[in-house]
């Protein structure tokens, strides 16, 4: 699985403890992330787990040429509507048809009443980047679509996140 933004890498190895028989790829385009998860590697010495990468998901093509299945958290709200585009496209240039694109985080969805957390938290990232900010689960899965993947499964979180599950679609 590879996992991209993963930040300090506290999910990746969670979840390389969680699920021994999984082996993961966690990347992240910041070095000092990078180094963050080289340590949580070596502290915990799992070996179902590799080296972090770098991966820009802006930048085509990316230095992975397939995988099992890819994981982004928190990502989407947390940089430009073109990066949650580029990692579309990227998890499609990389993963088999039925193969999973998973996310996790906090979205608006026009047939869901918004949380008051929801909004706050989205105000105060347009106060840190213009750019940024919960996205409309409804445009989140458009693009999908028209990128090659199938409507997701949706999952009710806690602290008002979702998890998306969509599977790369047949041919």
């Amino acid at each position: 699985m590879l996992e991209i933004a993963s930040g300090s890498g506290e999910h990746a190895i969670h979840f390389a403890q969680a699920l021994s028989g999984l082996s993961f790829q966690p990347s992240d385009p910041d070095e000092k992330a990078r180094a963050s998860i080289a340590a949580w590697i070596a502290a915990t010495g799992l070996p179902n787990i590799h080296p972090p990468i770098r991966v820009d998901v802006t930048e085509h093509p990316w230095p992975i040429a397939s995988a099992d299945a890819v994981l982004c958290i928190n990502m989407v709200h947390i940089s430009p509507w073109s990066a949650t585009e580029a990692l579309f496209r990227g998890a499609a240039g990389i993963l088999r048809p039925g193969a999973p694109l998973c996310l996790y985080g906090p979205y608006f969805s026009r047939e869901v009443e918004t949380a008051p957390s929801n909004l706050a938290f989205d105000r105060s990232l347009r106060e840190r980047n213009p750019a940024w900010g919960v996205r409309q689960l409804e445009d989140v899965v458009a693009l999908a679509r028209a990128c090659g993947f199938a409507k997701p499964l949706v999952t009710a979180m806690p602290a008002n996140n979702l998890s998306l599950i969509f599977r790369r679609a047949q041919g």
